[in-house]
């Protein structure tokens, strides 16, 4: 998928929403056992990539680091469903301390009156986190109102 349509894809208002959306994503990569591996994960988007924010040391970071290729689904639910499908590779960087996207991604999904006890606990915890910043190539979106899929489209073509 070339870079012009990846971002005229994320750029449409149904993305737009579920990009800044109180849904967690779903990341998915590959484990060091060759197992594929899904997880909830509070998410960032800064206009180009999705970030996520973790421990150094967890498995899902030697995962990624040994296979950089990932996808990441966010899905509301309810009717009419909408999906936004990403991959693309995965950058990490550990840095000292706490990132502002790791507060950003939590400020979406922490209630407010917890957000101030939640930030002062992971900075007195975390003295370093990886930042997986994930810079998508490919990128579907499902909105079953203007686009669907194709398997579903072509069903209804043949009717």
């Amino acid at each position: 998928m070339d870079a012009r349509t990846v971002a005229e894809t994320l750029a449409q208002p149904i993305a737009q929403e579920l990009l800044f959306s109180d849904i967690p994503a779903r990341l998915s990569y590959v484990g060091l056992d060759g197992d594929p591996r899904v997880v909830p994960t509070a998410f960032w988007w800064n206009g180009t990539s999705v970030v996520i924010t973790t421990v150094p040391r967890s498995a899902k970071v030697a995962a990624i680091t040994a296979h950089p290729r990932v996808a990441v689904a966010v899905d509301r639910p309810g009717m009419p469903p909408r999906s936004l499908l990403i991959r693309g590779r995965a950058e990490i960087e550990v840095v000292d301390g706490v990132r502002e996207e790791f507060v950003a991604a939590a400020r979406k999904i922490t209630p407010a009156e917890a957000m101030p006890q939640w930030e002062a606990g992971v900075r007195a915890l975390y003295l370093r986190t990886a930042v997986l910043t994930i810079i998508p190539d490919h990128v579907v979106l499902h909105d079953f109102e203007t686009t669907i899929p194709k398997a579903v489209a072509d069903l209804v073509a043949g009717r």
